[in-house]
């Protein structure tokens, strides 16, 4: 029986074309985290399962990890998220590290899910997390890197918004206003997070299922009812809650002297399901009516590092997966003309003992740092063309008898139409007209 040529479900092959994709994306998160000043790391794509289980939630070990055990009779997992492994590794440097840490990474993950638009078992992820930042100056800053990230894409807030909350805010009004018990409190953030899915009914059922007192129940209604930041102060503050609604709006403020908030929503149902946030919430969402849906999330942790009996540290990063990038620039209109790919030179010659002469040519072509493709083989003048287009060549050298007899090539720039004759030794010269 033959085998399968596909990939395994969930994964992609990349082939050059598709690969161009993937490198565009990459290379402008890069340069968009290192002009902030972020340093790229790595780490292992293998970690122990205790590393999960002691900070991530309980969906994502159940049912999403690929986890096995070695040979060594140890349980470990393909990582499927990259913030327990940053903060593993944070904590074996924090101390005698210069404060704020600034780290990006691109790493390969994989979870288990059902494959679809915008979701795939295998996918790369753009890490970026500051840690020991003072005050609320990291939540501002990793909100401006990932509003300049897509920025760089060609993006405008005409084409997404970032809707956010604060973890302080939920627990405040879970806790203390609501006086909800540890187990209420988790049911209530399951519910809140499916406020705005389901119909009003549906939300009415599963709040009577929690066991709330009447006066909870209205305050948590009133909760999910909340849209400007406006709103949330005067909430706040009704109920008492006033260092925590200064502590917001002091954000806010912040982000404001930023230039951010023509991106920023309030959004009571944003509370993230992974169990280590700890402040400002946040999850990216496309406006277009074809891919209404969230592009990459993150928030602020302050716990992280306790699992490693380090003392806290606080940190916020984000996370945004290239499958739904890819998606929300290709149904935007963003994602530049990659179908070929960027030469510089075809060096072609028409007879068969012009070989030698045209592989020493684009040896010392590239030497001068161009990229050079070369025919192999005689290539017929009406093949060339053709052949450069497909190659992206902004130039091709042509070899012929006369010139093999005089030395020469013919160079021409395939976008004005202009054709040169050089000595084919005059690397110099045609290196002015390539680069001009």
């Amino acid at each position: 029986m033959a085998l399968n040529k596909q990939p395994y479900r969930g994964t992609r092959d990349f082939f050059p074309k598709s690969k161009r994709v993937q490198d565009y994306l990459f290379s402008v998160m890069t340069k968009t985290a290192e002009s902030f000043g972020y340093e790229s790391y790595e780490g292992p794509l293998l970690e122990e399962v205790d590393l999960y289980l002691a900070k991530s939630g309980e969906e994502l070990i159940n049912e999403q990890i690929y986890s096995f055990t070695d040979r060594g009779e140890r349980h470990v997992a393909i990582r499927p998220e990259m913030t327990p492994t940053v903060a593993r590794m944070v904590a074996q440097v924090h101390r005698e590290s210069s404060k704020p840490l600034r780290w990006f990474s691109i790493p390969r993950m994989m979870r288990y899910e059902k494959p679809q638009r915008g979701r795939m078992r295998e996918f790369w992820q753009l890490n970026c997390d500051i840690f020991g930042a003072p005050g609320r100056t990291g939540e501002v800053e990793i909100l401006q890197v990932a509003i300049e990230l897509f920025e760089n894409y060609g993006a405008t807030n005409k084409h997404f918004e970032i809707v956010l909350n604060d973890r302080a805010i939920v627990d405040a009004v879970f806790k203390r206003m609501m006086k909800a018990d540890e187990k209420q409190t988790y049911r209530l953030y399951k519910i809140a997070d499916k406020s705005k899915k389901v119909n009003e009914e549906a939300v009415k059922k599963m709040v009577a299922e929690v066991g709330l007192t009447p006066e909870a129940e209205n305050i948590f209604y009133s909760y999910l009812q909340l849209k400007t930041f406006a709103d949330v102060d005067s909430f706040l503050k009704k109920h008492n809650e006033n260092e925590i609604a200064d502590a917001f709006a002091e954000f806010i403020k912040l982000t404001d002297a930023n230039g951010l908030n023509e991106y920023l929503v309030y959004d009571p149902s944003i509370v993230r399901g992974l169990d280590y946030y700890t402040g400002i919430v946040f999850e990216m969402f496309d406006k277009h009516p074809d891919n209404r849906r969230a592009l990459c999330g993150g928030g602020a942790f302050a716990n992280l590092l306790q699992i490693f009996n380090e003392d806290p540290l606080p940190g916020v990063g984000f996370g945004l997966g290239d499958v739904t990038l890819e998606d929300f620039l290709t149904v935007h209109g963003l994602l530049p003309n990659l179908d070929n790919p960027t030469n510089d030179v075809l060096v072609t010659f028409q007879e068969d003992n012009g070989l030698e002469a045209s592989m020493n040519l684009a040896k010392a072509m590239r030497k001068k740092g161009l990229k050079v493709v070369t025919s192999l083989e005689a290539l017929k003048f009406k093949k060339v063309f053709p052949t450069a287009e497909k190659k992206g060549v902004k130039f091709v050298t042509l070899m012929g008898s006369d010139e093999m007899a005089k030395g020469e090539i013919q160079l021409k720039n395939l976008a004005t139409k202009e054709q040169h004759t050089f000595k084919i030794t005059d690397l110099e010269e045609m290196l002015k007209i390539m680069k001009a």
